[in-house]
């Protein structure tokens, strides 16, 4: 899969500037799809040259002119299409801390722990964020009143995925300092 089709999906919901469209990443899609703001530009200028998005630039008084960008009807086909596609391939978990923790034995404890409690702490951070972001959307509503009414879902059930990753994060970072003190104490 590439770019293309996250930022399709992102500008389901409306028209969105290349910096508009760049935070919605950052709270929405980066959970799962990750893009740099020199990224999304750059995607953008070959999906209005494909014809898939629409732009069309605003004149600002004191600040320079922006690209506003939308989906086309040929933007919403290819999604529609590539979202009935069967995924090419499973996902896979690919991650240095985890090649860090495989070869760890030997090594410094206080390193492993070190940095299993810096990820722990980028877990906490982004599901802080998930979760405000989740409540924002909720707007008092329960979840159920939520995913009943909303005109859009998807949003929502991916934030979800965001959130159990985190969490799973979370418990993991929390078993592997507890085996890292067991085994200190074991000395």
């Amino acid at each position: 899969m590439s770019l293309k089709y996250a930022v399709l999906a992102a500008l389901l919901e409306g028209e969105a500037s290349g910096y508009e469209l760049s935070k919605a990443f950052d709270v929405s899609l980066a959970n799962f799809w990750p893009a740099t703001p020199q990224q999304l530009y750059r995607e953008l200028e070959r999906l209005a040259q494909d014809g898939l998005v629409q732009a069309r630039t605003v004149q600002q008084e004191r600040r320079p002119n922006k690209r506003m960008f939308t989906l086309t009807g040929a933007g919403r086909a290819e999604l529609d299409a590539f979202a009935a596609e069967p995924p090419k391939r499973p996902t896979a978990v690919r991650d240095e801390l985890l090649i860090k923790i495989q070869a760890m034995d030997g090594g410094d404890p206080e390193v492993t722990r070190a940095l299993i409690e810096e990820r722990r702490g980028w877990a906490r951070g982004k599901l802080d964020r998930y979760r405000r972001v989740q409540s924002r959307l909720l707007d008092g509503r329960t979840e159920d009143a939520y995913l009943r009414d909303a005109e859009r879902v998807g949003p929502y059930l991916t934030l979800l995925a965001g959130i159990a990753f985190e969490e799973e994060n979370l418990r993991w970072c929390e078993r592997v300092l507890a085996v890292l003190r067991e085994r200190v104490a074991l000395g």
